[in-house]
């Protein structure tokens, strides 16, 4: 019988065999749903959240309340994704610790009910299915993805980007 990644014709994008509950740094990537601008725009170089991406904002943050072993790095809301870092510390080690997977399925979940509620759109995808993830190996790693976190704003390519689903 073929797998559910052969099924769905999807491959994994972690590292085999690494404990992705185990303390240390990811940098995480999640888009929206046919990378739609749901979440602000940018304007002179800064986002601007619109209720949609203050939603967003506000279930990331609100993460640590729900995984006590959490702690969240640089953090970016842009119009059709988001990037941050999330921190799992040696803190409350225990054999039924949720690891990146689930938080970033949690952080999925929570904001997309939030935002299809008010969309009056319950059940319809916010998030592309899947994430981008790195495991943060060193400080001067750490050093240069938050660098690109807190600038991507300013970084952004408008033309590059596909226009708004609202």
């Amino acid at each position: 019988m073929p797998s559910a990644s052969q099924l769905y014709n999807r491959h994994s994008i972690r590292l085999p065999g690494y404990d992705y509950s185990q303390a240390g740094a990811y940098f995480v990537t999640i888009v929206s749903h046919n990378r739609l601008r749901l979440f602000g725009n940018i304007v002179n170089k800064e986002m601007k959240l619109n209720h949609y991406g203050e939603i967003v904002r506000h279930a990331w943050y609100d993460l640590p309340h729900h995984y006590r072993y959490l702690q969240l790095g640089a953090f970016v809301v842009m119009p059709n994704h988001v990037h941050g870092i999330l921190i799992l510390t040696d803190q409350f080690k225990s054999p039924s610790r949720h690891g990146i997977p689930e938080i970033v399925r949690a952080f999925k979940t929570f904001s997309a009910r939030r935002i299809n509620h008010l969309r009056k759109m319950q059940g319809s995808p916010v998030w592309h299915r899947n994430y981008y993830e790195h495991i943060i190996r060193n400080n001067q790693e750490l050093e240069r993805i938050t660098y690109y976190i807190e600038n991507n704003p300013a970084n952004w390519k408008e033309e590059t980007q596909v226009q708004t689903g609202t």
